[in-house]
């Protein structure tokens, strides 16, 4: 079992108005085997805390410790935390032209295991996530994310999940522009990571549908930078009648 705790973080950006906090004590604990989710508003910081996991040079860590396995996080480079068992699943995966999808995920597999995969079992092993993923197998040999689709886009993220096998994920707003179809099909993708590998997975959304396929273990609603809510899955039942408005203040300024 693989134990990732951020504890009291506090991270902050550069804006044109100068240092500006986005979050302000983040603490949590997941363990693998767990599903957390992440809820809250536009603007409440829950991306910034995705991509500070990762190691996104954007964001500054002004105090607070991420730990994996007791490993500090933060000291690590962002290939060391790939390496260590991190993954994200960008909002916004990058188009990298004259990189097929083929060779992007070899790369990835011989840089994260040490060694190259064997050419066989391995493509086997992708050609099988892609089918599960009702994915065409001429997607194999396009430039990743080149002319994709949001909901193919998406699909390569959880292909990269299922076939790299991280400890834990972080899934940043995976079902955004997605269709309910596509929904479903991403859905059943980080679900089977999750029982063939014991993976931890932490899911960031502002709306409750996808939760309806992937059912949290935690809840941990994030305004302004804080967890100001935890519980089980029924808070996010809660919320999906209720909405945000019993935590925000009115009169508060919005957070980037």
């Amino acid at each position: 079992m693989s134990v990732l705790e951020i504890t009291d973080l506090h991270v902050t950006v550069e804006t044109d108005a100068g240092t500006t906090p986005i979050l302000n004590g983040i603490t949590l604990t997941m363990r693998t085997g767990e599903t957390h989710a992440i809820m809250g508003p536009n603007g409440s910081g829950k991306s910034t805390l995705a991509y500070t996991i990762a190691g996104h040079p954007k964001y500054t860590v002004a105090s607070g410790s991420i730990t994996l396995d007791g490993e500090d996080v933060l000291a690590m480079t962002v290939d060391e935390r790939a390496r260590a068992g991190l993954f994200l699943a960008m909002q916004y995966p990058v188009e990298i032209p004259g990189v097929t999808v083929t060779n992007f995920l070899r790369t990835a597999k011989t840089a994260l295991d040490g060694e190259a995969p064997a050419i066989r079992q391995w493509t086997k092993d992708v050609k099988h996530a892609m089918s599960n993923l009702r994915m065409d197998p001429k997607f194999a040999q396009r430039n990743v994310n080149e002319g994709f689709s949001g909901g193919e886009k998406k699909r390569h993220e959880i292909l990269q999940l299922e076939v790299l096998k991280p400890k834990i994920a972080v899934l940043d707003e995976t079902d955004s522009g997605l269709d309910v179809d596509a929904l479903k099909i991403v859905s059943e993708g980080v679900n089977r990571a999750k029982e063939q590998t014991n993976l931890g997975v932490l899911l960031i959304t502002h709306y409750t549908r996808i939760l309806r396929y992937i059912r949290p273990d935690f809840v941990h609603v994030v305004v302004a930078g804080k967890i100001v809510e935890e519980g089980g899955a029924e808070l996010a039942d809660r919320l999906e009648d209720e909405g945000y408005d019993r935590f925000l203040d009115p009169s508060a300024p919005v957070e980037a």
